[in-house]
């Protein structure tokens, strides 16, 4: 029998029995090894203020619309990031070029489930690169995602940027700018993901509950500010903090996931005043400018190739492997006790 974690309610969990089903053509089937739990994205849905539970996307007019509801309760097989073994590759595919085989491990999406059964055209390019731990391949997306907001700052070498938010994802994005070769003031609210920021690369560290953020970041660039800050937290104060901390004409790369009205956030203060742009990050596409020369694939192959060359260190950001069981367990640690961890990772 198989399991899936489904969300039945607002802060209710449970790993529910699933049958395995038989497997279409041009499908791979794949056995679950891990699958990391997205702090942000998840507890979206897990609390209930996810936007698709009380309105309905448009994906054609690219609207949502009020009335109905996108997804209800309960949501099941939530999750993307996961790494697996092949273990059935539809019989027209054998030997096809590019379709991972049977024994093969994979990494991609299929949600917090047992077994994946994925289309084979999504899993073109998604074998583990050789030597890396099969746990590094659940940090696909969510560095893709990191990748992705440096990639939309612009940012050059020499640059002072400013990342707003220091779970996960804010991490990488630390990492990635200071490879980069920008200079990184790493800001959150919890001292922990500051000393681990400071171990990312950031050369300045600021509490965000103690310190004057934006004036400190001022005071150390000659009172210009940084020439780009990314919020990656999905906090209103923390991105209106971020349009404080930067330059006249500097730019913001919102891409934390923000839920419900924008209290905190005053665009008539620096934003207006300073002339700040105000972009959007967001993992369903590349910056425009870029869309000639990278893909969301590339930038979750590239992320991996700069873990298994030791550029990106991920083990590290693994705060707990937790049983598939005890799903409910780390769901409560991620809501309620965020200090005590980082990337969660479900074990199958």
């Amino acid at each position: 029998m198989e399991r899936v974690v489904q969300f039945t309610g607002p802060r209710q969990v449970e790993v529910a029995p699933s049958e395995s089903a038989a497997l279409p053509p041009g499908h791979l089937r794949v056995r679950t090894r891990y699958s990391g739990i997205s702090a942000g994205t998840e507890l979206t849905a897990y609390r209930g203020t996810n936007p698709y539970l009380t309105r309905t996307w448009d994906a054609e007019a690219r609207l949502f619309r009020d009335g109905a509801a996108g997804i209800e309760y309960p949501v099941a097989g939530w999750g993307y990031s996961e790494v697996g073994e092949v273990t059935e590759v539809s019989p027209e595919l054998a030997g096809v070029p590019g379709i991972p085989a049977a024994g093969d491990l994979v990494w991609g999406i299929w949600g917090h489930r047992s077994e994946g059964i994925v289309p084979a055209e999504r899993m073109v390019g998604h074998r583990l690169p050789a030597g890396l731990e099969p746990l590094a391949g659940a940090f696909a997306r969510v560095g893709a995602i990191a990748y992705n907001a440096v990639l939309g700052s612009d940012l050059h070498l020499g640059e002072d940027v400013a990342v707003f938010g220091q779970g996960v994802i804010g991490l990488l994005t630390t990492r990635l700018a200071q490879l980069s070769g920008a200079r990184v003031t790493a800001v959150d609210a919890l001292d922990g993901r500051l000393v681990k920021a400071a171990e990312y690369g950031a050369s300045t560290t600021l509490n965000a509950r103690t310190d004057a953020v934006a004036e400190r970041i001022r005071a150390a660039t000659d009172g210009r500010g940084a020439d780009v800050a990314i919020e990656i937290s999905g906090a209103y104060p923390a991105l209106h903090e971020a349009l404080r901390s930067v330059v006249v004409g500097g730019r913001v790369v919102a891409s934390g996931f923000y839920q419900g009205d924008g209290a905190g956030l005053r665009l008539g203060d620096e934003f207006h005043h300073n002339r700040v742009q105000l972009i959007c990050s967001q993992i369903g596409g590349v910056p425009p400018q870029l869309a000639g020369r990278w893909t969301v694939e590339r930038l979750q192959q590239t992320f991996l190739r700069l873990v298994a060359e030791d550029h990106v260190d991920v083990k590290s950001l693994v705060s707990h492997v937790v049983p598939v069981a005890e799903a409910a367990d780390a769901y409560v640690l991620l809501d309620e006790r965020p200090a005590e961890a980082l990337q969660v990772v479900l074990e199958f």
